[in-house]
């Protein structure tokens, strides 16, 4: 079994930062791309960011310029550096992770969320 756990959600004000991380256990040799959805009251889940094994990165137009992501192979974790945050970035944050031989940002390991709320 493969489960990811999200941490380094809060509250800040808009312009702040925050850095989300989501570890990764189990069979840990299953998983290939890995990423960040996120998703609004009565909004759609959408893409924040992903990265494939080889490093090759994805962002939603939103975001782009504002955050990284970034993965650790070694500790098995994904992170996510938001940078300049707005509060339309306000969302339930949820780590994904693609299950092998699949390397794309269709994810099928779930985190169970982590809250990011940003005020004006």
């Amino acid at each position: 079994q493969v489960q990811l756990v999200e941490s380094g959600g809060g509250l800040v004000q808009a312009g702040g930062s925050l850095r989300l991380s989501c570890a990764a256990s189990g069979s840990i040799f299953r998983i290939n791309a890995m990423g960040w959805y996120r998703q609004a009251p009565g909004k759609q889940r959408e893409l924040v960011a992903g990265i494939t094994s080889g490093g090759r990165t994805n962002y939603a137009d939103s975001v782009k310029g504002r955050f990284t992501i970034s993965r650790d192979n070694a500790k098995n974790t994904v992170y996510l550096q938001m940078n300049g945050l707005k509060p339309e970035d306000t969302a339930v944050y949820y780590c994904g992770a693609a299950r092998y031989p699949t390397n794309t940002f269709t994810f099928d390991y779930w985190g169970q969320g982590t809250q990011v709320t940003v005020s004006s």
